[in-house]
């Protein structure tokens, strides 16, 4: 495992590092078991979780293993053997990450999916990953049941009086044996399949392996550079279910022995996440861009007395100098900035003490990876040339493809390369620069949202014709989701009171439908969509057409 901070003065060792993953090797044991059997780790803090109510649990890792073991039990009692998906659909509290765990332990396939979806979100996803189990709270089993779905999971609540249909984790966790014995997994084996967002209605699923966790360690080591005391307490907003919460937070931290708070309530508050920051004594944070936005809006004499953080990583979005000038002067801390997806994350990095800082530069390469910039054919280019940026196949990090979709697995490469879909150069000393994207895939908040996705779920409003979504640029959220509408009533383009009305319609439509990280926060009316000769719409003209209503 790679040291926990790198000195500057390594660097230039660092330039031959090469990542050793063992052979055999299991995610949930790697972050939980061997820390219980370690007398002098055993009994230390693995979680700390704050609840809704405010009420805190502090869980060890023998209780976590314990609990991961017993809930291994009853997943294995609910016929799940290895390879089988399990979803887990639930917010950061504690049963989110003893399913997790029981999953992996049991050589069984993860599938950690977003509290906010629902609807078609869901049910998608449900339907793709052919998920045998889903794991959720009272609210998420209704949205489950209200689905119609081709194969019906079985449901497992874990709050109490679940509705008809659902089982009682508790009811189920007071039967099962307090012990398992974790399935041997090889390192290449899957372990997670974690759900990104392409142009086309379909979600993707990227399966990853178990080596994805160790593949993280040279980034978040160097990520987080600041010495692991024993007040050491990390914390993120990302949910757990994207691979920035679950793979560049929880999973590594818990990795390296050390805690993680549980904390995530249905809205980012500045005000409250400081608040939270401060009572918890939150020491390492990792941050979309979008959040320290927020938290920007604060005085920054609040920010400075209030903020406990010695270590700051944004990662998801561009950070930009502007909110590197902020965390110096309000946070007293240089930001580092990640870089990778789903596919491939934590790839490149910028602000560690061995990438200083070069302000708009995505930094250098994480050691441990290979990236470079590459033309349509795969061909690496020179330094100064524009191109894709592009993840060596052969890296640690690399999904094993896409769930049940070979064809969008091979457009995913050029030969050796996988293409990312950003677009971007590398100077002469190794920092690469961000140019944009390649694909209509939207950024906003940190989340990747795909505009089939959302113009599938509109076009089933009884009110659309035609719908065409994109993203446009925002101070906030870096893009939020537009939506252009062919109202199926041409009437309502020139009555401004009934296309408010449907716009507003529709937004809760998808809202409910869909997400409400997706819904769109602008929507426009048109006589028609703009269309290339083949009829294929051109998101590139509607994103140059004067803003529509922001509702």
């Amino acid at each position: 495992m790679m040291g926990a901070g790198i000195a500057e003065s390594d660097a230039d060792g660092l330039r031959g590092f090469a990542l050793s993953i063992p052979f055999h090797f299991n995610i949930g044991v790697d972050v939980c078991d061997r820390h219980a059997a370690n007398p002098a780790r055993a009994n230390m803090p693995a979680l700390i979780v704050e609840d809704a109510r405010g009420q805190v649990q502090t869980i060890t890792f023998a209780r976590l293993k314990s609990g991961s073991d017993r809930m291994a039990n009853v997943l294995r009692g609910l016929g799940i053997e290895s390879g089988d998906r399990v979803a887990v659909y639930l917010s950061q509290r504690l049963e989110t990450a003893l399913a997790l765990i029981a999953i992996l332990k049991l050589g069984a396939v993860a599938v950690p999916l977003f509290p906010l979806f629902n609807g078609d979100g869901l049910g998608g996803r449900l339907t793709d990953s052919g998920a045998e189990v889903v794991v959720t709270d009272a609210e998420g089993a209704v949205r489950v049941m209200d689905l119609d779905l081709p194969t019906r999971p079985t449901v497992v609540s874990v709050d109490p009086d679940p509705p008809a249909g659902v089982r009682n984790l508790d009811d189920l966790m007071g039967r099962g044996s307090g012990y398992f014995r974790s399935v041997e997994t090889m390192a290449e084996d899957p372990a997670l399949l974690l759900y990104t967002s392409g142009t086309t209605g379909t979600p993707r699923g990227a399966l990853l392996a178990h080596r994805a966790l160790p593949a993280h360690w040279p980034g978040f080591g160097m990520a987080f550079p600041s010495p692991f005391l024993a007040d050491e307490l990390f914390w993120t907003p990302a949910d757990w279910a994207w691979v920035g919460g679950l793979l560049s937070v929880l999973f590594p931290a818990l990795s390296r022995g050390l805690p993680v708070l549980g904390c995530r309530g249905p809205r980012f508050d500045p005000e409250e996440t400081l608040a939270m920051m401060s009572r918890h004594r939150v020491r390492s944070a990792f941050f979309p861009p979008t959040a320290l936005r927020l938290l920007r809006q604060l005085p920054v004499a609040q920010v400075r007395a209030s903020s406990p953080l010695r270590a700051v990583v944004a990662g998801g979005e561009p950070l930009g100098g502007a909110l590197l000038d902020w965390g110096r002067e309000a946070l007293g801390l240089t930001i580092n900035e990640v870089y990778g997806q789903t596919e491939a994350n934590l790839v490149i990095g910028n602000g560690f003490p061995c990438h200083p800082v070069r302000p708009g530069s995505m930094g250098r390469v994480i050691p441990g990876h290979r990236v470079e910039i590459v033309d349509d054919e795969g061909r690496v280019l020179a330094p100064g040339e524009l191109g894709e940026i592009a993840v060596a196949r052969s890296d640690p990090s690399m999904f094993l493809g896409y769930w049940n979709n070979p064809e969008a697995t091979a457009e995913k490469f050029r030969g050796e390369w996988m293409l990312t879909g950003d677009t971007g150069r590398k100077d002469s000393d190794g920092s690469f620069w961000f140019l944009g994207r390649e694909d209509d895939v939207i950024i906003s908040a940190g989340y990747r949202i795909g505009p089939g996705e959302v113009e599938d779920v509109l076009m089933r409003h009884p009110g659309v014709d035609q719908v065409a979504v994109v993203g446009i640029p925002d101070p906030e959220r870096t893009e939020i989701v537009k939506a252009f509408v062919v109202p199926r009533d041409r009437g309502l383009l020139d009555n401004g009171t009934a296309s408010g009305v449907l716009a507003q319609d529709l937004q809760q439509f998808a809202r409910q439908r869909y997400g409400a990280h997706a819904y769109p926060r602008q929507v426009a009316f048109l006589g028609e969509l703009p269309v290339s000769a083949t009829g294929k719409i051109r998101r590139r003209d509607l994103r140059h057409l004067d803003p529509g209503q922001d509702l």
